[in-house]
């Protein structure tokens, strides 16, 4: 109420100040509960979350049932054209102006980080449900951050174990030139020293590289048995496109991708993609609850969706639930609230949010279907074993977070 008073002139009567504030109060409790989906709408991940994860998130608003606390639920959101300033810019004027009291999906792991740090010193939630470093729940945790739906080092626990386990003994890296591609190459090469491998070299190319030829002849001159593709997206497409036509696909050399979108194979086709190993968190055709909730996805988008569409469905369900519980939008309150809630939708069942904010579900492992093979659209698939919470993520006692190591 005091900050009330402060905004009206010093003579005005105190029954009137009164009724300014308690006006104010009234409106605020009313306004729009405002989320913000901050999302790639163009360039390499656009198809991966994009107007896509906008759509989730409108479904699990409208599942809810539209209001929370008597309050009108509304979805905004904007595009961080994979730049973190701008990434930032729009999360505070988002959290500073317009009133957004969370914010998710951020499909890119230098803006997830700036993104993270800003929501943690304005006590707001952030839900990352695009964003891949395990820093998140590391050395870059925070209180009001939840990591949501896969990590580098879950990806790169599910691939480079099934690989190595496959035979595959010298890896080559092909990493993205930022934080997504650094966390995914180191994750991995613990996993390739554990299983007795070895890295024969490493090369970074610029995000969004339309040319990744010279890189492609130095990964096929190293004599690896492995080309590790340590990028996403359109990255990674181009990737697969360009060792197709170097014919590296038609040699020994196996090609793996450590963070593989459904769309990315869409995109490629199954002629090109045939084969490939790559760990996922979600398949829209695991089960009936997937079909079902994939087809109304689809049909109001005409895509196929990505894990990161069911992780931001998923993850803005059980933030609703949380405000429910709680009776209360403040963040520390809400992320502590989900933290303490089992998670159990369509894509998780009996999940559960650790303290450092590390959503432990299952993951998948998979092998991408032949045109032989595939039966329907976007039927891409076969499962190749499920990965339990516990062995995919990392521990938490392992990741360095600092406010759990100051309690």
């Amino acid at each position: 109420m005091a900050s009330c008073v402060r905004r009206i002139p010093w003579k005005t009567p105190v029954s009137a100040a009164l009724t300014c504030c308690l006006a104010s109060i009234a409106s605020a409790q009313t306004a729009p509960l405002k989320l913000g989906v901050l999302t790639a709408m163009s360039s390499l991940y656009a198809d991966n979350g994009g107007t896509g994860s906008v759509v989730a998130a409108e479904m699990a608003v409208a599942d809810f049932g539209g209001t929370v606390l008597s309050r009108k639920i509304e979805i905004v959101s904007g595009d961080h054209q994979n730049k973190a300033d701008i990434g930032s810019a729009i999360t505070r004027r988002w959290i500073e102006t317009d009133g957004v009291e969370a914010v998710l999906d951020v499909p890119n792991s230098a803006v997830a980080l700036a993104v993270q740090g800003i929501t943690r010193d304005k006590k707001k939630v952030f839900l990352a449900t695009g964003a891949a470093t395990s820093r998140l729940t590391g050395d870059e945790c925070s209180p009001t951050g939840i990591h949501w739906t896969y990590d580098t080092y879950a990806l790169s626990q599910g691939t480079t174990r099934a690989v190595s386990k496959l035979g595959a003994r010298k890896w080559f890296f092909m990493s993205a030139d930022y934080s997504l591609g650094a966390q995914l190459e180191a994750d991995s090469r613990k996993v390739i020293k554990e299983m007795g491998g070895a890295v024969r070299g490493s090369v970074k190319h610029p995000v969004n590289s339309p040319d990744m030829s010279s890189y492609l002849l130095q990964a096929q001159a190293s004599g690896a048995d492995v080309i590790a593709l340590a990028d996403a997206g359109g990255d990674f497409i181009t990737a697969m496109k360009q060792a197709g036509e170097f014919g590296i696909t038609k040699t020994d050399q196996r090609l793996v991708g450590l963070l593989v979108f459904i769309a990315d194979i869409h995109s490629l086709g199954l002629e090109s993609a045939q084969g490939l190993i790559l760990s996922s968190a979600f398949y829209w055709n695991l089960n009936d609850e997937t079909r079902a909730w994939a087809k109304r996805f689809i049909g109001k988008t005409q895509k196929v969706p990505t894990m990161i569409h069911a992780g931001t469905y998923g993850a803005v369900m059980h933030y609703l639930k949380a405000i429910d519980k709680a009776q209360s939008t403040d963040g520390p309150t809400v992320a502590r609230t989900m933290r303490e809630m089992p998670v159990n939708d369509f894509m998780t069942k009996n999940g559960i949010i650790r303290e450092d904010g590390r959503l432990v579900r299952d993951m998948y492992l998979f092998r991408v279907k032949s045109p032989a093979q595939s039966k329907e659209r976007f039927d891409y698939y076969e499962v190749l074993a499920t990965i339990p919470g516990k062995e995919a993520f990392r521990p938490q006692e392992e990741g360095g977070c600092p406010f759990i190591a100051k309690n």
